[in-house]
């Protein structure tokens, strides 16, 4: 029987099997969070005097052995057991009798959903924020480390001015600032606890939600009862929000790699190890680690539309429509990871290439400097924009000293702002009250 059946009568297999779907399988991911839900709960209903002494500690007990159970992968969800919330909860209505079917008391699976949602969701994102961390320093190291090579910056893909490798990494990683500053506040909003709210009105036992909230260690709790049932969903597509902005930005990371390896480009290389053969072409090293990232990062940018289109003209309340968002949040979470997980591995082993700014075809791409070198010895901007034009037109343009760049201010050639950006991360990263 089902936990919510009141008598043997049964449901359809072919109904049981399309709305049990794909939970089973991603009710394995909650199931260390739906026991840590269920210890601040049956804790909290010891203290109000919904359990005696007796059956808290047995029900403690047992709840840390289904723990110790999931951490060693030997707990599983058996056949027939619709959810997590039923196996737990069968697990310990075998174990400890009546005390385990006094669990449930004052909570609904809604909330029991929700409190375990929020919880996966707050450790994954603390996962991806590490994550995120370890590719921001190690982007800021390696422009530092390279801020002295010159690269062709480009507009509408055509050759315009002198960049950097400096510049190129420190850019990356100044956009993984603003992509953590989502990442903590999509945390913000997941830090708040559901449980207590039951079904969505709440529940006519004197339940402490100030205790499990501290219990769980939630930086505040969903005040009322509906919202935070309403919250479910919204909460999801806070979190795909903030990953789709993080999947924007390795993606067009990605794709300038897979510019820049390319023979006609030619700025920077992997070893061959770290690229791909083709089936006839015998010379082909493709950058396929790179376009996965870049594929897997644009498909990460859907996820809130995705989930926007699930929620569209919802009442309030909770419908099961909601389960669907396990299906399109939880895999790319892990999709997330290993994009990042990778891409912090084949950075390890990039080369960039020196000099390339000597090649003819980039002849051109000083000549906003020897316009700005006439602006200095006292002509106008418009002036020397025409001198300088007029020499390309006529094939007369030379500049001598190619690499003779003085760029000062902030963010440019001579001045990246290393700091600065650390700084900022830093500050992210050192906020209280998550």
């Amino acid at each position: 029987m089902k936990i919510w059946q009141k008598d043997n009568s049964s449901t359809l297999a072919v109904v049981e099997q399309f709305t049990v779907g794909r939970d089973p399988e991603f009710d394995m991911l909650l199931a260390r969070y739906d026991v840590q839900g269920s210890l601040a709960h049956a804790r909290m209903l010891h203290k109000v005097g919904l359990l005696n002494e007796e059956e808290w500690l047995a029900l403690e007990r047992e709840l840390r052995k289904i723990a110790a159970d999931i951490e060693s992968g030997t707990f599983s969800i058996e056949p027939g057991v619709e959810d997590i919330h039923s196996q737990v909860e069968l697990i310990l209505t075998r174990r400890t009798g009546e005390a385990g079917k006094k669990i449930h008391t004052g909570r609904s699976r809604n909330d029991q959903v929700a409190v375990d949602i929020k919880l996966y969701l707050r450790e994954e994102l603390r996962l991806i924020r590490q994550l995120v961390l370890e590719l921001f320093t190690q982007l800021l190291d390696l422009s530092e480390k390279h801020k002295n090579v010159l690269l062709p910056g480009y507009t509408h893909l055509q050759v315009a001015m002198p960049s950097s490798f400096g510049l190129w990494f420190g850019a990356w990683a100044e956009s993984l600032t603003d992509d953590m500053e989502m990442l903590v506040a999509a945390e913000r909003v997941v830090n708040k606890n559901p449980l207590g709210s039951g079904a969505g009105y709440g529940s006519g036992f004197p339940l402490d939600r100030k205790m499990t909230t501290e219990l769980l260690g939630f930086r505040t709790m969903c005040h009322n009862s509906v919202y935070a049932q309403m919250g479910r969903g919204k909460t999801e597509k806070v979190v795909a929000a903030a990953m789709g902005g993080l999947g924007g930005t390795i993606a067009r990371f990605c794709m300038d790699i897979c510019l820049y390896m390319s023979q006609n480009f030619g700025f920077v290389a992997f070893p061959a190890d770290w690229t791909t053969g083709s089936s006839i072409m015998p010379h082909k090293k493709n950058p396929d680690v790179f376009e996965l990232i870049r594929a897997k990062g644009n498909r990460l940018q859907a996820l809130p539309n995705e989930l926007a289109i699930l929620q569209t003209n919802l009442p309030s309340g909770y419908h099961r429509d909601m389960q669907l968002t396990k299906e399109i949040l939880f895999p790319a979470i892990e999709d997330l990871k290993r994009c990042l997980a990778i891409l912090h591995d084949a950075l390890k082993v990039i080369t960039v290439r020196d000099n390339i700014l000597e090649d003819e075809k980039y002849r051109y791409i000083f000549s906003v400097e020897s316009v700005n070198d006439l602006v200095k010895k006292g002509y106008s901007f418009r002036e020397a924009y025409v001198m300088v034009g007029n020499s390309i037109e006529n094939n007369l343009f030379h500049r001598d000293g190619t690499t003779a760049l003085n760029h000062t201010h902030e963010g440019s050639l001579g001045n990246l702002c290393t700091g600065e950006i650390r700084n900022e991360m830093n500050k992210l990263l050192n906020l209280r009250e998550i």
